[in-house]
Order: C-alpha cells, then sequence, then structure tokens
C-alpha cells in the first residue's frame, strides 16, 4: 500500500479518535484526579460528564471519513475549552503538555485532509 495523504489523515483520525475515547471514558468514570480538577476549577459536577459525553461524541465522528470534518471542528472546540481553563486556572506544565499535543494532532490532522 503506497502512502498518501488519505491514509496517513486516517491514521492520525484514529490515534486522535483513540484519545479523545479514554479522555471521554475518564470524564465520565468522574474519579481521581480528574473529577478534583473540575471541582478546583470551578465547574458544576455535571459539566465533566458533558465533557466526557462531547470527547466520545467527538471519537466517533473521527472514524467515519463523511463526519471526519466535524469530528475534528468538535475536538478542537473542545481544545479550545481545555486549554482556556488550564492558562486561566495557570496550570502547571504538565496539565498543558497532553492538551497541547491533543491540539496539535487535531491541527496536523487538519493540514494533512485539506492539503
Amino acid at each position: 500500500m503506497a502512502w498518501n495523504s488519505a491514509s496517513f489523515e486516517s491514521i492520525l483520525a484514529v490515534i486522535v479518535a483513540a484519545l479523545f475515547a479514554v479522555a471521554g471514558v475518564v470524564n465520565l468514570a468522574r474519579r481521581g484526579a480528574p473529577k478534583r480538577d473540575f471541582a478546583r476549577w470551578g465547574y458544576p459536577a455535571w459539566f465533566q460528564l458533558l465533557c466526557g459525553a462531547l470527547e466520545l461524541l467527538s471519537a466517533a465522528l473521527l472514524l467515519e471519513q463523511q463526519t471526519r470534518v466535524l469530528g475534528l471542528t468538535l475536538a478542537g472546540a473542545i481544545m479550545i475549552g481545555a486549554l482556556v481553563t488550564l492558562l486561566r486556572n495557570r496550570e502547571p506544565f504538565a496539565h498543558l503538555a497532553p492538551a497541547l499535543i491533543f491540539s496539535a494532532l487535531i491541527v496536523v490532522t487538519v493540514v494533512v485532509r485539506f492539503s
């Protein structure tokens, strides 16, 4: 199989989908550090559940070629909210780094898709 932008985009989309699926499950479980973080940031308990559901929805949308743009848009919106929250609360780089990696993967996937 020859490498082309479509296959590279699909691989990136699956990676991003897997990351968002894991994040969604973690948020829906409402345990440990994520639960404490959402409370510390001043968000109500239901907001963590909403974030988890949106992360899972984004993951599902990313897996299909026909819905991938919507999935990337939703994932990008989620990451903008996450980055704003982390920066507003002056979180250490250890918290910021995963969000930056997720965001970079989304951007790379978008660039590959539309190039």
